[in-house]
């Protein structure tokens, strides 16, 4: 599927109008669901074919987070043959207590993996537990980016953002 197609598909399954709030606490006239386009196989395949293209070189392993971030990253990994790790909001507080799942981290170079991008709240809290736990956190990847401030957000703790698609660009399909 290319790219302009594979837009207006996400446009038309996964765009929503009517009142939301979303996870920085902002209201929108328009939500982006991503379960949506995450449950589908055919729309999931080429998101991850296209996003493909957008994973730095040595990269070591690509961290989904939870929940949304978790489909994204396993079809990236299956189409990318990097390892997936996965990434929790908070440490689970039974069995192995881990906040990461997978591999271990530490010493690695790894790249974020999300599905819609607004504040960039969830993948700052993510990197700096990542970092904390010893990797290296420099790119983080999304599918769409709401382009509300997220890009700048992460910009600020040295992560660059690469989106399959800006918002403008779901807009025009």
């Amino acid at each position: 599927m290319d790219l302009d197609k594979l837009a207006s598909s996400i446009n038309a399954v996964a765009r929503l109008r009517g009142s939301f709030t979303l996870r920085s606490g902002v209201t929108a006239t328009e939500y982006f669901d991503k379960y949506r386009f995450e449950s589908d196989p055919v729309l999931l395949a080429a998101i991850a074919d296209h996003m493909r293209g957008l994973v730095p070189t040595g990269i070591d392993a690509l961290a989904g987070l939870e929940l949304g971030g978790v489909p994204v990253v396993t079809a990236l990994s299956l189409r990318s043959g990097l390892p997936a790790i996965f990434v929790r909001k908070t440490a689970k507080d039974y069995g192995t207590c881990q906040l990461v799942e997978g591999l271990d981290v530490a010493g690695r170079l790894l790249c974020i993996v999300e599905d819609v991008v607004t504040s960039g709240g969830q993948i700052i809290e993510s990197c700096i537990a990542l970092r904390a736990l010893g990797a290296s956190v420099e790119h983080a990847l999304c599918v769409i980016d709401r382009e509300t401030g997220g890009t700048e957000a992460l910009a600020a703790i040295g992560l660059e953002l690469r989106p399959l698609f800006r918002r403008s660009q779901i807009d025009r399909a």
